[in-house]
């Protein structure tokens, strides 16, 4: 198979993907018009097909990042939806159920997925309702023994930024804030702010953008922008919950600490909020400085903005 036949074959899946996640409203901000994203609802069905699951097993089968994981739980608990318990056989093991008002939550959830998909393929013929439901059947089963990728190899790619590029990444950074944080408007509206900017005067020797890719997926990002004539600024850092646990946001903020220093940099600052924990940690690692924190509720929320610098 040539190189131009597999890349046809990749765009096709890719336009399939597109074209099914929008009818059947994945890409709404909230999932079935409800109070949860369409992850949230992914790790309460998982949950109760279950009895006494564990943090660790659900991320397994889920294949997302742990920290990310954790954060869904803690607002589960919140929710009242999730009843934490010691193991009887391991104390220091956590065991994972869902409340009654979690059941309840989750067997309405069935039940508004059901009528969707109902009127969805009620408006087919039952001829077409057959052919839909066996390409579905061929689908999955080409998928269930296709084989993993192997461990060795290369799990994403860096590359600079192309058209369209910024503007996805303040979509996303919207999106995923809203979802993990309960950030507002402001948010998005700063990281516009700064995209635009960027885009206004980008000038490659001082300013860089690097989009992380990962089967042709944007799944990470981050930019250098030029603060002053000594002093650089990283900005935008932000990796997918479906990458994290890759290391792509520990190589972004090392491709930022290279490309400062050889444009010539004395500093490189950053400006984050306290919640962002997996963050701070990737800041701490590569010898960031806490300097200064401050209380503000510019997204909605209360929060602590925390000012780290590196000297380069």
């Amino acid at each position: 198979m040539s190189s131009n036949q597999h890349s046809e074959r990749v765009q096709s899946v890719r336009r399939f993907n597109r074209l099914y996640t929008q009818r059947i409203g994945l890409l709404k901000r909230d999932y079935l018009d409800g109070a949860y994203s369409l992850t949230h609802v992914r790790v309460l069905y998982e949950l109760a097909q279950r009895e006494d699951a564990t943090a660790s097993a659900l991320g397994a089968k889920l294949g997302i990042d742990l920290g990310y994981l954790s954060r869904i739980l803690r607002r589960f608990e919140k929710d009242k939806l999730l009843v934490r318990t010691r193991g009887s056989r391991d104390g220091r093991q956590t065991l994972l159920n869902l409340s009654a008002r979690g059941r309840g939550l989750y067997e309405h959830y069935q039940a508004r997925a059901g009528e969707e998909m109902h009127t969805l393929i009620g408006r087919m013929s039952e001829s077409d309702q057959r052919r839909l439901v066996e390409a579905m059947g061929a689908i999955e089963q080409l998928l269930e023994a296709a084989p993993q990728p192997a461990a060795a190899a290369a799990p994403y790619v860096l590359r600079p930024h192309r058209a369209g590029d910024l503007g996805y990444i303040v979509h996303r950074h919207g999106v995923l804030y809203a979802q993990e944080y309960g950030w507002g408007p402001g948010f998005e509206a700063l990281v516009a702010e700064i995209a635009a900017s960027f885009l206004r005067s980008y000038d490659p020797r001082y300013e860089q953008c690097w989009i992380a890719e990962r089967a042709s997926e944007i799944v990470g990002s981050v930019l250098v922008t030029r603060r002053s004539k000594t002093v650089a600024q990283l900005r935008l850092l932000l990796v997918e919950p479906s990458a994290r646990g890759l290391g792509i946001g520990q190589r972004l903020v090392d491709e930022c600490i290279r490309f400062a220093r050889a444009a010539g940099y004395r500093q490189l600052m950053l400006w984050t909020n306290e919640p962002l924990r997996s963050a701070r940690r990737i800041y701490e690692a590569a010898g960031f400085q806490l300097i200064e924190s401050k209380r503000h509720s510019d997204f909605g929320v209360e929060l602590t903005g925390q000012t780290w610098t590196l000297k380069l």
